[in-house]
């Protein structure tokens, strides 16, 4: 009888080496990296940070699995319909490494325990819902008070469009200017400066899918996947100090439907005027009158 296999972190993980050394990988195995949701990204975010050796999480997930997940989300099967995300994700990533030390809230973040959530974490990476706005400005609040680096990959269309907020540079809320009104102007406002690109705009073939009263839309596996690649490579080159991110009001937007990939700069965030152009484009959408 065959002797049964057992974890050994330095195997599993040996062929990251090459790409990265093995002080750079004992460095990412002593991170911590909190996620804020695991649906659409959140989970393919810790699966891919879990692969890369990243042995310590905080996660956050108060929602259960439905059929709707299916199409996109890391740990929808039908064996885990109406089951939690958080546990279902903490196991999955059990499964690849048995080692993690994983603190769970069950309860999503707000207020109360943002500050547990974000205790001894090197960096945030943020997976919440489209339409978690408060839950969001709360969290990169929290990240630039306490010097934590805040990563967000957006899964639009066919592409991911990335954005970096280092706790040094530019806010959250100096770049997406959200403060004051009222919801569905923030929700543009948050699109704009996700993707002041836009890439994704013109193979949108089934318009009436959009619906924001509703807060729903089309969503692709492609889009989620393409979103942990940049994400994983992202949070290596901040955990490491190695290779240059362009944070923002820098913004990149990689479109797989049309292969082109391009950055952003705008200066004032939402309020230069290439924004204000774009928020004229996107209003009318946010009520129903598509082009």
């Amino acid at each position: 009888m065959a002797n049964p296999i057992t974890f050994d972190y330095d195997r599993a993980f040996s062929r990251n080496i090459g790409w990265v050394t093995l002080a750079e990988q004992d460095k990412l195995r002593k991170s911590r990296v909190a996620i804020a949701g695991l649906g659409g990204v959140g989970g393919g975010h810790l699966l891919t940070l879990a692969r890369l050796g990243i042995s310590q999480f905080t996660i956050s997930d108060f929602d259960e699995f439905d059929v709707h997940n299916i199409n996109r989300q890391a740990g929808a099967f039908m064996s885990t319909m109406g089951q939690s995300k958080l546990d279902t994700l903490a196991n999955m990533g059990r499964d690849i490494n048995p080692e993690l030390d994983l603190r769970l809230l069950p309860d999503g973040v707000h207020a109360d325990n943002v500050d547990e959530f974000l205790r001894d974490v090197d960096v945030y990476v943020d997976s919440l819902d489209f339409f978690a706005l408060p839950a969001r400005r709360l969290v990169f609040a929290k990240c630039r008070e306490k010097g934590i680096p805040a990563l967000t990959a957006a899964p639009l269309g066919m592409g991911v469009a990335f954005l970096y907020f280092r706790p040094d540079g530019m806010s959250f809320e100096d770049y997406f200017k959200v403060e004051g009104f009222d919801q569905q102007e923030q929700y543009a406002r948050f699109i704009a400066g996700l993707s002041p690109a836009m890439l994704n705009r013109n193979y949108l073939v089934a318009p009436e899918a959009v619906n924001f009263q509703e807060k729903r839309g089309p969503s692709t596996i492609m889009a989620c996947d393409l979103c942990s690649g940049v994400m994983g490579t992202s949070v290596l080159k901040v955990l490491l100090g190695r290779g240059g991110i362009r944070a923002a009001p820098w913004g990149m937007h990689f479109d797989g439907y049309h292969q082109r990939l391009k950055f952003t700069w705008r200066p004032f965030g939402n309020s230069n005027p290439l924004q204000r152009l774009l928020l004229k484009f996107i209003r009318p959408i946010l009520h129903g009158k598509l082009p």
